[in-house]
């Protein structure tokens, strides 16, 4: 088990009370997510947390892989996939970047919440890249502190070596534009609806 999976195993409990931060516009990426989307479609969802968006798409597509690092944040997703009678999406303790590449290419890869707690951000895009078919879609959503509080590149090391804070990288919209488009991905599909607020992108690998 890595430092980084028992941190997240030991905040699942407090992480699952949690209130979405910004309903309005949780609501609103799944609603742009879902015009995309189609009963054929198979998914993968890496850092899938307790699952809650992955049961949110599950009856507008075939299948969801759903991903995570933490066993106890995917006991919490498989529960709660349970007690919503979702029987399409396969949770399983797994880490992106050694994942291995699938037979059948995905049609989108979903990364929410996710690509700033990366330990090499550029590394798993190019990774999600492989994985989708020409045509398909890469969706995320992403933290960009670069804009607004770029202090945080003195004090998130700080955090990390007292165990207080994951992994955590300091970005900014532009910087996380650039990156998901250096694979060769086209952005079909960019808000950011405050300078506070994630960077939500839909962006698609040509084909």
């Amino acid at each position: 088990m890595t430092a980084t999976s028992r941190f997240w195993d030991k905040t699942a409990d407090k992480y699952a009370r949690l209130p979405i931060t910004h309903e309005d516009d949780y609501e609103t990426k799944l609603r742009v997510t879902q015009g995309y989307l189609r009963p054929d479609m198979r998914l993968l969802e890496f850092g899938c947390g307790t699952g809650g968006t992955a049961i949110a798409h599950a009856p507008h597509v075939a299948h969801i892989l759903a991903i995570d690092f933490s066993e106890r944040m995917l006991e919490k997703a498989r529960q709660r996939a349970h007690e919503a009678e979702v029987t399409n999406i396969t949770f399983e303790r797994a880490d992106i970047t050694t994942l291995p590449l699938p037979d059948q290419p995905y049609d989108m890869v979903l990364g929410l919440s996710i690509l700033h707690l990366l330990k090499d951000p550029d590394a798993v895009i190019a990774r999600v890249y492989r994985m989708l078919r020409p045509g398909g879609y890469f969706v995320s959503s992403t933290a960009c502190l670069g804009d607004t509080m770029g202090y945080f590149k003195v004090l998130a090391p700080i955090g990390r070596a007292l165990g207080l804070l994951p992994i955590l990288k300091v970005m900014s919209t532009d910087e996380v534009i650039a990156k998901i488009k250096r694979p060769g991905f086209e952005i079909a599909h960019r808000w950011k609806p405050g300078p506070d607020r994630a960077l939500f992108v839909v962006a698609r690998k040509p084909g």
